[in-house]
């Protein structure tokens, strides 16, 4: 590549703060537009993304939007997860944050609470606040290599002792064709931040462009495509493998455009919306739970490797059982749970051997001593005295 990624896209979308950039992506269509009414239409006008992550945040929740621009998503999710929830917007690009920023008092107010913060990060970095890194700056210019070291330092204590955001504190990440604009060496890094700053069970809901080939070098090579979301464009099966590689679970995709945005070269670039969650990290213990697969795959294989086979009582951990039949699990629809009849304290379990896929026999969740003692009464329908049973 012979231009600077990070600056062609600063600059193609201060542009767009300043005037509209219908090229930039692709129209969305919002299903919830009730929430719309109250937000500014210079918001509205100046939002550029390819789907709605938006329809997927709950009341009360803590979300972080990634690449935040205008706002707009950030304000509809601000209705939505109501005065006891919390909505923090991160841009890098100083224009859209001060065009998000503008309308926060009277938001606020047409609300009746503020809960909404729009802060200066690099997406890839979200534990470095960079205004208090311009604040340091301004107070330490840099005039030769020595300082280059002590700005480094600097940046290190930051994320340390004064995260932006930090690890374990969010329910729910957002973004809205945001990934696809970082630079190919940091989208690892990228990743794993998203899964940094989620709690346990919290999920990333992350709407983006892909793609069903690799770009050509034509496509690489032309800065227009890759702030246009084009170039840095994910492949369709290679985006759902980063969320499995940075360790999310449930991994689903919620939305898949079904025409193509744009064909360039032969190859289709299209808006996919994809689910991920986290939490499936801890350790295995063993307290004779089962679950049962109900169907209607003759059988299925979860992100760890167990396989589950319709209608089979199979052995699964602590942990596996509450990741399959919690209420929030992408799981629970699919699965019955059998917990057993005598508690087994955590810290007295035996570990799993969650390599092995196992059917779990009845008398394991029964325990050893269980017997059933069957009174007969004249009442009961299945008594001698009955002429018929039940």
């Amino acid at each position: 590549m012979n231009y600077n990624i990070e600056e062609t896209v600063i600059e193609r979308y201060q542009a767009g703060a300043t005037t509209v950039q219908p090229s930039l992506c692709c129209p969305v269509e919002y299903q919830e537009n009730q929430y719309l009414d109250i937000i500014p239409q210079e918001i509205i006008e100046k939002d550029y993304g390819c789907g709605d992550p938006t329809r997927y945040v709950n009341p009360g929740e803590i979300v972080v939007d990634l690449g935040s621009g205008a706002g707009k998503n950030c304000y509809i999710i601000a209705q939505k997860v109501g005065a006891n929830g919390r909505v923090i917007g991160v841009d890098f690009n100083d224009t859209m944050l001060a065009l998000s920023r503008r309308y926060q008092a009277e938001i606020a107010q047409k609300l009746g609470y503020a809960n909404t913060s729009f802060v200066k990060a690099k997406i890839q970095d979200l534990a470095l606040d960079l205004d208090q890194v311009q604040q340091w700056l301004t107070n330490h210019p840099i005039q030769s290599i020595e300082q280059i070291t002590e700005f480094e330092l600097e940046c290190d204590r930051l994320r340390q002792q004064t995260p932006l955001i930090a690890d374990n504190s969010v329910d729910v990440v957002i973004s809205n064709c945001v990934l696809n604009l970082v630079r190919p060496q940091d989208k690892n890094q990228l990743f794993q931040e998203i899964y940094r700053v989620l709690k346990r069970g919290g999920r990333a809901v992350i709407s983006d462009i892909v793609c069903d080939q690799d770009p050509t070098p034509d496509i690489l090579n032309d800065p227009d495509l890759w702030s246009g979301c084009i170039a840095g464009a994910f492949r369709e099966n290679e985006f759902l493998q980063r969320f499995e590689q940075a360790g999310f679970y449930g991994i689903e995709i919620l939305a898949r455009q079904e025409d193509p945005w744009q064909v360039i070269d032969g190859i289709e670039f299209r808006s996919l919306t994809v689910c991920a969650f986290k939490g499936k990290d801890g350790p295995c213990l063993d307290v004779n739970q089962a679950v049962i697969y109900k169907g209607p795959w003759k059988q299925v294989m979860d992100d760890d490797g167990h396989i589950l086979y319709r209608g089979e009582r199979m052995a699964v951990c602590d942990k596996t059982y509450h990741i399959y039949t919690n209420i929030n699990s992408p799981y629970c629809q699919d699965i019955l749970g059998i917990l057993p009849h005598e508690t087994i304290p955590l810290e007295s379990a035996p570990e799993f051997d969650c390599r092995r896929n196992m059917i779990r026999k009845p008398e394991e969740t029964k325990g050893k001593n269980y017997h059933v003692t069957i009174t007969n009464s004249d009442n009961s329908c299945c008594s001698p005295a009955s002429s018929s049973c039940c």
